[in-house]
């Protein structure tokens, strides 16, 4: 009879292999019952410093009600700005017109238009006239992806690649189109009232790594590791995926 190996230990060698890294939690999927069900971050949640709701803030979900439908995206990857400390802050030379919502109560939208073409999406954090904030800078589609990638001008194919869904919601310009957020639309929106059409909710997900690496798309205070993402997840943004 040919010999056969413990369980655990190599049939080559005879030794012990270390077990496999146990895999990341399965994604809960998500339905429109469930997005109405999941319970809204609440004030208290954004009452705290950037980087803790930062790292807080992935694999939570970011809707959008458009009429009677629901568009949502789970966020994968965000950068923390800490206000007048921080020199790539929008808030650091002090309160302008510009960024007065950061300088407000913490859970409120602060959107500003970059390079002429695209919008922004950030949260304001701490108490008031602290002027922290957070970025996103990704989301994964989980509800409504047909809606978003019409909203984006894209053809997506019945079974698209993962380049393909990438082009919906990777980086910051793509998720706030495939959401339709503007300026106008949508800057000092409070996320924590039930009144309001955008909001950040909790389907009970939690990543299994979040990795801590420096901040994209800056030229200053680029050396601090402010950007967080889920380790592993496609639809991380720029070159520095993890």
């Amino acid at each position: 009879m040919p010999h056969l190996a413990p369980s655990g230990q190599s049939k080559r060698t005879g030794k012990r292999e270390a077990a496999p890294p146990p895999l990341p939690p399965m994604p809960i999927p998500v339905t429109a019952a469930k997005l109405r069900a999941a319970p809204r971050l609440s004030r208290e949640f954004f009452n705290r410093d950037a980087v803790t709701v930062a790292r807080e803030l992935l694999g939570k979900l970011l809707v959008r009600r458009e009429g009677r439908s629901l568009l949502a995206g789970r966020i994968v990857e965000d950068e923390a700005y800490l206000g007048q400390q921080d020199p790539a802050a929008h808030a650091y030379a002090g309160r302008t017109a510009r960024n007065a919502v950061l300088f407000g109560p913490p859970g409120h939208a602060y959107v500003y238009f970059i390079y002429g073409n695209h919008y922004c999406l950030n949260v304001s954090c701490m108490p008031e006239a602290r002027g922290e904030g957070v970025l996103f800078r990704a989301m994964e589609p989980v509800f409504g992806l047909a809606a978003m990638s019409r909203a984006r001008d894209l053809a997506l194919p019945a079974s698209p690649r993962p380049a393909q869904l990438r082009m919906v919601s990777s980086g910051p310009g793509r998720m706030s189109e495939a959401l339709g957020i503007t300026r106008l639309r949508d800057n000092d929106k409070d996320f924590t009232s039930p009144e309001s059409d955008l909001w950040l909710a909790d389907d009970g997900f939690r990543p299994a790594r979040i990795v801590a690496t420096p901040r994209i798309g800056i030229t200053k205070a680029v050396e601090r590791p402010l950007r967080f993402v889920i380790s592993g997840n496609p639809f991380v943004s720029g070159k520095r995926q993890v």
